[in-house]
């Protein structure tokens, strides 16, 4: 029998569709045990908008969380200021930084075996004079871990990225060698503990067109990413490349490759967001825990409304749960 697995999902922006795509999950059977870690005070107003029967049920660590329809566990966040659905109010971000700390923390002393996070808003936590980039980056600190790595997903895509939120003027420079070598390693490491791939086929995308042809348009090839690719492969890594990157995208070579390396953000996302967007997750690699995530905002003309898509919200729980599931597996060993 499965272990069961339990997850924090973090509701993130109060006044975006986070608290509402957390009380839908009551509606719909649940593969791994869910908590909910927010302001309970926040969701039962959510509720009561929308008029969703949900009822939420305080959670305590050692817990097992409710798996019945219409009802939700919930880790009681306080802090978070009167709401107006679709509206921000930056006294409500070292609330929602709360949440991802609780969460966070209960995955790091075993309360919880992985986190999926709603979305949050950069701008207005900015604005309240906390410094945030992002849910990746701080719990790459909560974590301290020196590389995390951003990876989106489909049931048929991943697409793992060598830079993240840079302007493109300074990709080029930000390709380093240890860089480079960094985010294949975590790549290739965590596909075998996350996702129980043995041997993973790594396309690796160059950063110029087509590859930089030959050195005619653009040394970074030649100079960075082959003798980096190539020094990797000493190490028993897999890796496809450089290639260009406008034919990578084809059945010729994704059909055979378990992820494809891009060498920016939007070099790899816009290609995996039409194949599949409202049906991707993100997925943080490179730390001690387990987090995935939607492949949206938050969605603030929506909020409120009951026509915001959980679709995203599904595939992050169900992906969160197999890689739990994965590690548990690979940590315990097949003989224990």
């Amino acid at each position: 029998m499965t272990d069961p697995v339990i997850l924090a999902l973090t509701a993130g922006e109060p006044g975006g569709i986070g608290p509402e795509l957390c009380l839908q999950l009551a509606v719909r059977p649940r593969e791994a045990g869910l908590v909910v870690v927010a302001s309970k005070q926040l969701l039962e107003a959510r509720a009561r908008l929308l008029g969703l029967p949900v009822a939420l049920h305080d959670w305590a660590p050692g817990q097992e969380p409710t798996f019945s329809a219409g009802a939700l566990s919930v880790l009681d966040v306080p802090g978070c200021a009167s709401v107006d659905a679709g509206r921000l109010d930056p006294a409500n971000s070292a609330y929602v930084l709360r949440t991802l700390e609780t969460a966070a923390n209960g995955c790091l002393n075993g309360a919880f075996d992985g986190m999926v996070t709603a979305p949050v808003h950069k701008g207005v936590i900015n604005e309240a004079g906390i410094e945030f980039s992002g849910h990746t980056e701080f719990l790459q600190d909560l974590c301290g871990v020196e590389r995390v790595v951003m990876m989106l997903a489909t049931d048929d895509l991943r697409v793992a990225l060598v830079t993240t939120h840079l302007p493109l003027k300074d990709v080029s420079a930000a390709i380093t060698p240890e860089r480079l070598s960094q985010v294949a390693r975590i790549l290739d490491t965590d596909l075998k503990a996350f996702f129980a791939i043995e041997q993973p086929r790594i396309l690796v995308a160059g950063l110029n067109p087509h590859a930089g042809e030959g050195g005619h348009l653009g040394r970074e090839e030649l100079d960075t990413i082959e003798p980096t690719l190539e020094h990797l492969r000493t190490e028993g890594l897999n890796l496809i490349g450089p290639l260009p990157a406008d034919t990578l995208f084809t059945p010729h070579w994704l059909d055979q490759a378990d992820a494809v390396l891009a060498m920016y953000h939007d070099q790899g996302l816009p290609v995996l967001k039409y194949q599949g967007f409202g049906r991707a997750v993100n997925v943080t690699l490179g730390l001690p825990i387990v987090r995935t995530s939607v492949d949206h905002g938050t969605a603030l003309d929506l909020a409120g409304t009951g026509n915001a898509d959980a679709g995203s919200l599904h595939t992050a729980i169900r992906v969160g749960a197999q890689m739990a599931r994965c590690r548990k597996t690979v940590n315990r060993g097949p003989n224990s």
